[in-house]
């Protein structure tokens, strides 16, 4: 029987949008996922990909807890904690087909060190070096003033802010 995804928090709320000039535009990957609280195997149809039995299983283990930061290492011990029979690489080629499909936002915080983040609206993170944690921070709470000019024949996509942060020294 097939699980059933959280809505994302945005979806639910109603609170207004942090991005205040949003204009309305079609549906993302992410939010077809969250909307009407389809089985796990139409959502992944919905974002374009086959909803093979493992791309299933990862997808409830990783959105059963809400909003979340889950490196491809976490979610395979979680898979094998919880019987899921998966390679850690079919963990890495699936999280990126997810990010891929917009399912997911992919977080480097070091050359070494990637999370895979659930809430695909626009926001930043926080990362607690020593800690290898990784916390939001409302995209409203991040003020950025004079992004250069892309190349020519380029756009920019997205921003993203990562603050390091570390315990202070006595």
């Amino acid at each position: 029987m097939d699980r059933h995804l959280p809505p994302k928090s945005s979806d639910t709320s109603a609170e207004p949008s942090a991005r205040p000039n949003a204009t309305s535009v079609a549906p993302t990957a992410a939010q077809m996922l969250a909307a009407a609280r389809l089985p796990v195997r139409s959502r992944l149809r919905d974002a374009g990909l086959r909803p093979t039995r493992q791309r299933v299983a990862l997808a409830e283990i990783l959105y059963s807890r809400g909003h979340r930061h889950v490196s491809a290492e976490d979610l395979h011990a979680e898979a094998v904690m919880a019987d899921v029979p998966v390679s850690l690489a079919t963990v890495y080629n699936t999280l990126n087909q997810f990010t891929e499909a917009g399912l997911l936002r992919e977080v480097a915080v070091e050359g070494t060190r990637t999370y895979f983040d659930t809430n695909t609206d626009d926001h930043h993170h926080f990362y607690v070096e020593g800690e290898n944690r990784v916390f939001d921070i409302p995209g409203s709470h991040v003020a950025i003033g004079a992004i250069p000019a892309p190349p020519e024949g380029m756009e920019v996509v997205r921003v993203e802010v990562v603050v390091r942060l570390r315990p202070k020294k006595k």
